[in-house]
């Protein structure tokens, strides 16, 4: 593939990564108060206290109210304060998780508007060093993805969830895989769409041809570096395209392919026919290797399958979770 065309279906991927801000099982957990499920803004209290000093941190109320039903706020997870959004007051929780460079906002807006609040409670995550998480910056260490399956969990934890159900999408998809194995008696269910449990050539190809963001299209950049500036931008973008090709020089580019066979909960792989940056073969070996998983395809789907075609893709959701 030549590298024009590779950043070309990257910075489609990316386009959606811009995102503006704007079925019968139930999962038991403890009902949050009124004042959680307020109104309330992206602002949020700073100087949180640890989970241990703080046990119910969704008991606070943010300190700015605004007309939406989204409440936004950080909790301390693991020694950083990890940003999350959340809506809906239904029994069965559900955490969306973004792939590279996005947040819960930008990655998940048709979701958190849209999925069923009488029967979810939904929250968006911002992994450490990503969106509103920061300080720290994002490294990339080898367990990188393991480090945010620790955290999507605690954090859940700390909001006193006893179970949830993911939707994984791009990296948020492999960091889903790796929580459903390690966590299995916490993950009741599971969607995953653009993720892949190796890297390959093609992948790494692919990856190379991002690394510079001073070759993206100013529509697809500008929106990032409103969120992270220039500079945290490229310098993140390039200690990406490094922690994800480390995988190609492990055996068979391993990233989470020996995890598969342990997860147990019931898995939906959604694969979008036209998606120019998974190929097809990546769902097809994480189906043939989760043993409680289907897959279903959708023949116009993209990468961004569930932004194009959200009303398809949420009610796609809705039926499996319910």
């Amino acid at each position: 593939m030549a590298a024009v065309a590779q950043v070309g279906c990257r910075g489609a991927r990316l386009k959606w990564l811009l995102s503006s801000l704007k079925p019968g099982f139930h999962v038991p957990r403890a009902r949050p108060p009124a004042a959680f499920r307020a109104s309330v803004c992206h602002c949020v209290p700073y100087n949180l206290p640890s989970y241990k000093s703080d046990p119910a941190p969704w008991k606070r109320e943010s300190r700015i109210t605004l007309s939406t039903t989204v409440t936004s706020a950080k909790v301390a997870v693991n020694g950083v304060h990890l940003h999350y959004q959340l809506t809906g007051e239904g029994a069965h929780a559900v955490l969306l998780l973004p792939g590279m460079l996005g947040s819960g906002g930008t990655d998940f807006a048709p979701q958190l508007s849209s999925l069923n609040k009488k029967l979810f409670t939904v929250i968006a995550w911002d992994p450490r060093g990503y969106g509103h998480s920061r300080p720290p910056d994002r490294d990339f260490p080898v367990d990188f993805f393991e480090r945010d399956a620790k955290d999507a969990v605690d954090l859940m934890k700390a909001l006193r969830f006893e179970q949830v159900s993911l939707l994984g999408w791009s990296d948020g998809g492999i960091t889903a895989l790796i929580a459903a194995a390690k966590y299995p008696s916490y993950i009741s269910k599971m969607v995953i769409w653009g993720a892949n449990a190796y890297v390959t050539d093609e992948d790494d190809r692919i990856y190379q041809g991002i690394r510079d963001v001073s070759k993206w299209s100013e529509k697809a950049r500008k929106p990032l570096e409103v969120l992270y500036g220039y500079d945290y931008l490229a310098r993140t973008c390039e200690k990406w395209v490094e922690g994800i090709t480390q995988f190609k020089r492990l055996p068979d580019g391993n990233i989470c392919r020996h995890l598969l066979p342990l997860v147990q909960c019931p898995t939906l792989i959604v694969h979008g026919e036209k998606d120019p940056l998974v190929p097809r073969f990546h769902a097809d070996f994480i189906h043939e290797h989760v043993k409680s998983s289907r897959l279903h395809l959708m023949p116009e789907g993209k990468h961004n399958l569930h932004l194009r075609f959200a009303k398809e893709f949420n009610n796609l959701v809705e039926d499996f979770l319910q």
